[in-house]
């Protein structure tokens, strides 16, 4: 009986010896799958199958993916201090756009009348009106310069003086800016050419400077007095009424009547075909 129970004791033994680890690795891998399960579902905290919560966590995933992949690469890696930076710059953005700021100065409005202090002197040759006048029309920015002395720059003869350019020429060479320039009228003047003498004779004595017109033929002043240059004159203008629309006459030709009020329509037309220095 013996070697019986041996034989079956000993068969069991070598069955046990070749299967028993086949069931210890089974049950292993089942209580790893046990495990992986019972923690998916204990960090479910809305109580749903961790398959649904996986597949739901992979969606927020892709979003999140997708907005990033459209953000700007510059602006992704801006710095944090980009904020302020645009907050300062606020300011002087509105600050520009304020027009108490951009707007220019403007100058200040002529007065309606203005008349010039001025020293008279009439001409001391029949021959030296350009270099009276000239003189003149310098005495009122305290410049006193005799009319021989003008006549020689001008180069004044018993002609007389050849032109308003000379006269141009000299009051620069006097006045420091040299400030005047010369305009010839060809013939008649035009409107435009009257609203441009206009406005001349308004900022040059607005500026205290008097202007130079070489004259020719005859006028009539506001009061009535006639005045004829048949050969041609010079006379300074001093002063202004009426925002330009009369000026004021200095001339040299007579001391009894030394000066005047005439239209600028009229002084325009007493220049026709010649110039003045403004």
């Amino acid at each position: 009986m013996e070697d019986p129970v041996k034989h079956t004791m000993q068969r069991q033994l070598r069955r046990f010896a070749t299967e028993r680890p086949f069931q210890i690795l089974a049950a292993s891998a089942a209580a790893l799958v046990i495990a992986t399960t019972t923690g998916a579902l204990l960090t479910d905290a809305d109580d749903a199958p961790a398959s649904q919560r996986t597949a739901t966590t992979v969606a927020e995933m892709r979003s999140d993916t997708a907005v990033s992949s459209d953000a700007s690469p510059l602006a992704s890696a801006a710095p944090s201090t980009a904020a302020p930076a645009t907050s300062a710059a606020a300011p002087a953005a509105k600050a520009s756009s304020n027009p108490d700021l951009t707007r220019k100065p403007e100058r200040p409005k002529p007065p309606a009348t203005k008349v010039l202090d001025y020293d008279y002197e009439a001409q001391n040759t029949y021959y030296n009106c350009g270099p009276a006048a000239t003189r003149n029309a310098l005495s009122a920015t305290g410049i006193d310069r005799t009319q021989e002395e003008l006549g020689a720059e001008m180069g004044t003869t018993e002609m007389g003086t050849n032109s308003a350019e000379d006269t141009t020429r000299v009051l620069n060479a006097e006045v420091k800016g040299s400030p005047y320039q010369t305009r010839m009228f060809a013939g008649a003047p035009s409107p435009a050419q009257m609203d441009q003498l206009q406005a001349d004779v308004v900022k040059a004595i607005t500026e205290g400077r008097g202007v130079v017109a070489n004259v020719v033929g005859d006028a009539t002043d506001t009061d009535g007095g006639w005045h004829s240059y048949g050969g041609g004159h010079y006379i300074a203008v001093v002063g202004y009424k009426d925002n330009g629309r009369t000026v004021r006459i200095a001339d040299s030709a007579n001391p009894a009547d030394p000066s005047y009020w005439v239209t600028t329509i009229d002084l325009a037309n007493w220049i026709a075909s010649r110039g003045y220095s403004a």
